[in-house]
């Protein structure tokens, strides 16, 4: 069943020097449960795609749809982690994640809502770190608080603008495992919707069951990929497959093929 359903969605920016097509005819859908990522050269408008998701960004033409009904603004089924954390610097961990569970899920007592603060600072290995600051907590300890705030607010989408870009390259490992682990959940919990934004391609082949590539200036799509790989995923297996080298190397190709017809085609080495 489809989730998020977008036909023909163009989006624009306006400044002092006049109007920018940021988006242009942009057509995919993503299933119920889906792990969809979206990549692309910088400026290729998946920023912007997220933002017409999260409802802060509306189209010029064109329509984003969840459920059928067209985005018309921010919502409670929508959560979003972002790459800089976005944590309020005022508040402890626990109280982040407390705070959001608050404004999607009505009714809880604050008992209830700090006993889901916990249990989700748990599953992110940070059980002892609920009174903490942001300031105290390292990059990748703060974008760990980050998920377990998106996942703790249980929202059917989960919106993620290159939650990993900023932690090194061991940590952000560690980081997708995790992510998984907990997007893949149990047997008795529905699997979250989520768009993943991503530059990185093998990032977005070890989490995705479709990538979507944009082209760039203006954004469109320009090539939907399906990947093979059954779930559970062990990445180091994974890679050792040659599935796995095949598929990255057409989507590097069709990337610097893609960023190379953009730019004049003669700058960019294949």
């Amino acid at each position: 069943m489809v989730k998020i359903d977008i036909r023909n969605l163009c989006a624009e920016y306006t400044d002092k020097k006049g109007t920018f097509l940021a988006l242009k005819d942009v057509s995919f859908d993503v299933k119920n449960g889906e792990f969809v990522s979206v990549i692309g050269s910088s400026g290729c408008g998946k920023s912007t795609l997220l933002g017409v998701l999260q409802g802060l960004k509306f189209p010029s033409a064109g329509e984003a749809a969840i459920d059928g009904k067209p985005i018309t603004g921010p919502g409670a089924d929508r959560s979003v982690v972002f790459q800089n954390y976005s944590l309020f610097p005022w508040m402890s961990a626990r109280s982040n994640i407390s705070f959001a569970v608050k404004q999607v899920r009505k009714g809880l007592t604050r008992a209830q809502r700090n006993e889901i603060a916990q249990r989700y600072l748990s599953k992110v290995g940070l059980s002892d770190f609920g009174q903490k600051y942001p300031s105290q907590l390292s990059g990748g300890m703060q974008q760990r608080v980050a998920i377990a705030r998106a996942l703790a607010m249980d929202t059917d989408i989960l919106l993620m603008d290159e939650p990993f870009g900023a932690i090194d390259a061991k940590n952000r490992s560690g980081m997708q495992e995790l992510l998984l682990s907990l997007w893949e959940g149990d047997d008795t919990r529905e699997k979250k919707t989520v768009v993943f934004v991503t530059h990185d391609i093998d990032e977005a082949i070890f989490l995705s069951d479709r990538i979507v590539m944009l082209s760039n200036s203006p954004g469109s799509v320009y090539k939907i990929m399906e990947i093979p790989f059954g779930r559970p995923r062990n990445h180091p297996q994974i890679i050792k497959t040659d599935a796995y080298h095949k598929l990255r190397d057409e989507l590097f190709s069709l990337f610097y093929h893609n960023v190379g017809e953009n730019i004049g085609g003669n700058e960019v080495v294949i």
